[in-house]
């Protein structure tokens, strides 16, 4: 535990000394470059942010290609100033390209910075989290089920009553040529409308 622990301090003491060594060069080619006061530590400032958001959009696994463009630029600033101040450049004479890139370094990150922010995922609070994901067509919803009616309970039927209705109804037949309906049975037997269907089916 005590040797992560040191191996986490190191890290970390590493990773500051770097930061602090790249900010100081950035403001110094800033400084040079004819931005003073406030302005030139808000350069490193600028530099080292779109820097950490693109690599943070790269972690994200999404916008991949915006992510990748952004952080070469914000790397090129990076190492660009760190070159510059190793004395391969005149900081009392800087050459009028530098302070044009300079200059116009504000407008850059701008973009940069506010692309990689608008194109951010969805989160489950609604917060951007994902990209292009495609839109879920809205399902109608759905009919509410009909409850089937219940069913009837059969009607007992007495045996002498079926025979005795078939006799009517073969009569029937006989006498029209057609089958005895249900209505005409009921009327001839005399029975309820449930009795009569009950004994049409057995016959």
């Amino acid at each position: 535990m005590r040797a992560h622990l040191a191996r986490v301090d190191a890290v970390l003491v590493q990773a500051l000394i770097a930061a602090a060594l790249s900010f100081a060069h950035l403001h110094d080619v800033a400084v040079a470059a004819g931005q003073d006061g406030w302005k030139a530590w808000a350069y490193p400032v600028s530099v080292d942010l779109l820097l950490v958001a693109a690599w943070r959009r790269l972690r994200s696994g999404t916008s991949r290609t915006a992510a990748w463009c952004w952080f070469v630029i914000a790397l090129a600033a990076s190492l660009g100033a760190n070159v510059a101040t190793a004395g391969l450049l005149d900081l009392g004479d800087v050459p009028a390209w530098l302070r044009i890139l300079v200059a116009g370094w504000p407008a850059v990150a701008f973009l940069g910075g506010t692309l990689l922010a608008h194109s951010a995922p969805k989160t489950a609070d609604g917060v951007d989290d994902q990209e292009d994901e495609p839109e879920t067509a809205l399902q109608p919803p759905a009919p509410p089920a009909i409850e089937a009616p219940p069913e009837r309970p059969a009607v007992p039927v007495p045996t002498a009553l079926i025979e005795h209705a078939r006799k009517v109804a073969a009569e029937h037949h006989t006498r029209t040529g057609t089958p005895m309906d249900v209505s005409t049975l009921r009327a001839r037997l005399g029975v309820p409308a449930p009795m009569a269907e009950a004994i049409a089916a057995r016959l």
